[in-house]
């Protein structure tokens, strides 16, 4: 990999190697921000209505609602992700907030699942499996694309293994796609995170273009972490 890949100009000023390393560190500050704020979110939301009887019973008993959220997490995601670039940052930030709200209710059910105190320690182990990865694919020198590609393939595969189990219920497929998933999510960490790094455009910090590369970041690897962190709860969770 070129480690000059990121000096260039912009509006007409050029960069230096350090400046360009300060800029992408207070960059991936920001996208781990907003990770956070989201995950937050996502986590109280879903224990909120987890511990609501008359909530988690509504959902139980109205599936339909709970598959129509599951539908509108949809939209906004695909929403967020194809047409940040012509949305206004107060409307991209409102998206990306919604999106960990939905998504905090769609995962409620968990809670009712998996025993709390394993839900906790699936947490702390992706995190640190999540800040592992990520720092590798922020510090290596070492070129992911390859890598990127060749995980997103199996993506699709994985997508499509898990549809087809949804008919079989098959528990030996169902372990190869957690392994499978874990595998994947985990290395998706350090490449989307070193593609974060590479995309940033230097110059334009503290711009609302900026502001929401930023979000696009974090949605980026907040899908990351929740995937690993479900396909880990498989193993790790602890049934009630």
């Amino acid at each position: 990999m070129n480690e000059n890949f990121n000096i260039s100009s912009y509006n007409g000023a050029t960069f230096s190697q350090e400046q360009v390393a300060l800029e992408n560190q207070r960059f991936m500050v920001k996208v781990y921000q907003w990770m956070t704020l989201a995950l937050a979110i996502t986590g109280l939301v879903a224990y909120g209505i987890a511990a609501s009887e008359s909530l988690i019973s509504f959902i139980a008993g109205h599936m339909a609602v709970y598959y129509v959220i599951l539908i509108v997490e949809l939209i906004v995601v695909f929403t967020l992700a194809a047409r940040i670039d012509k949305m206004s940052l107060q409307s991209a930030s409102i998206l990306f907030i919604l999106y960990s709200l939905l998504n905090g209710i769609s995962l409620a059910p968990i809670f009712l699942v998996y025993e709390l105190g394993s839900i906790a320690s699936t947490f702390f182990i992706t995190a640190g499996t999540f800040l592992t990865m990520s720092l590798y694919g922020y510090f290596t020198k070492k070129d992911l694309t390859k890598w990127g590609n060749l995980l997103f393939m199996l993506l699709i595969g994985l997508v499509f293994a898990t549809i087809i189990n949804l008919f079989f219920q098959n528990e030996v497929f169902y372990w190869i796609t957690t392994y499978a998933g874990i595998f994947i999510f985990v290395g998706l960490i350090a490449y989307d995170t070193q593609k974060l790094k590479e995309m940033n455009i230097i110059g334009n910090e503290g711009t609302d273009t900026d502001r929401k590369e930023a979000i696009v970041g974090a949605l980026t690897l907040y899908l990351d972490f929740i995937n690993l962190f479900l396909y880990l709860l498989r193993i790790f969770g602890k049934r009630n």
